[in-house]
């Protein structure tokens, strides 16, 4: 017998127990948390070293949370670079975010005001690479703010260590703890390429990434991320990609339905 139900596709049904989805994400959240230790490091030291107080310096990871953003901020506070220059800069570095919260749309905008708000502000590369792995692979709200709040925690705790150590150790930044960015965004994009449209996206993006930042263009990262998904859309469309997966998705939800 089977009854007629809307079944909302983005978002996971309600879980069981909204502690144990908390805690699922903060230990899928772990490793990322673990590697991404060296930035938070560098950040903190590199802050003192610019000549920030040790509160300025944690606030700064505390109010702004972008890794990439700060460091680059910083280098331009120490060259004598404009306000103007430095929050232009910082706006097209995030400005990948967007392309982030964009995507997960359908998933947040049903939720009430304070999880959009709360879920916005911890949003990072790593949160969206694992927002999706909650129960049957779906979008859990406490399975995301488990992991982004734990990210949230670690970073800060490791500012305040880079913070600590760049007061005693000099030239902290000459340890080479900046291969942490490399390594973190290599352990997130590797996992995702499991069709041949996001193997184009990323070779289009990497590429493109590559040629702007030789160039010295600024807004290369957001030209190459735009770049790269709609190679990966055009792909996924050319091929047929995308029609095998919304029918494996279809094939999946009616099992799903039956169990």
């Amino acid at each position: 017998m089977t009854t007629d139900k809307l079944i909302e596709p983005e978002v996971a049904p309600a879980h069981p127990t909204k502690t144990k989805a908390f805690l699922k994400g903060t230990l899928a959240m772990m490793p990322l948390t673990i590697a991404v230790v060296p930035w938070g490091i560098l950040a903190g030291s590199f802050a003192i070293e610019v000549g920030l107080t040790p509160i300025e310096s944690q606030a700064m990871s505390a109010i702004i949370y972008a890794g990439a953003a700060q460091l680059v901020a910083l280098g331009m506070v120490k060259a004598g670079i404009g306000l103007w220059s430095i929050l232009i800069t910082t706006l097209l570095i995030t400005s990948r975010h967007l392309l982030y919260a964009m995507a997960m749309r359908s998933q947040i905008s049903p939720l009430p005001l304070k999880w959009r708000l709360t879920l916005g502000f911890l949003l990072t590369d790593e949160l969206f690479a694992i927002a999706n792995q909650g129960k049957l692979h779906r979008f859990d709200p406490w399975y995301a703010l488990g992991g982004g709040l734990s990210f949230y925690i670690g970073w800060n705790l490791a500012t305040l260590l880079g913070i600590i150590a760049g007061n005693a150790i000099d030239n902290l930044g000459e340890l080479g703890l900046d291969f942490a960015i490399a390594a973190t965004f290599i352990a997130l994009v590797v996992p995702t390429v499991k069709k041949p449209s996001i193997l184009v996206c990323v070779l289009v993006s990497l590429t493109l990434a590559v040629v702007c930042a030789v160039l010295n263009i600024q807004a290369g990262l957001l030209i190459a991320a735009l770049s790269g998904m709609t190679a990966g859309v055009l792909y996924a469309k050319v091929t047929g990609e995308d029609k095998q997966a919304v029918k494996a998705e279809t094939t999946a939800t009616q099992t799903e339905e039956t169990l």
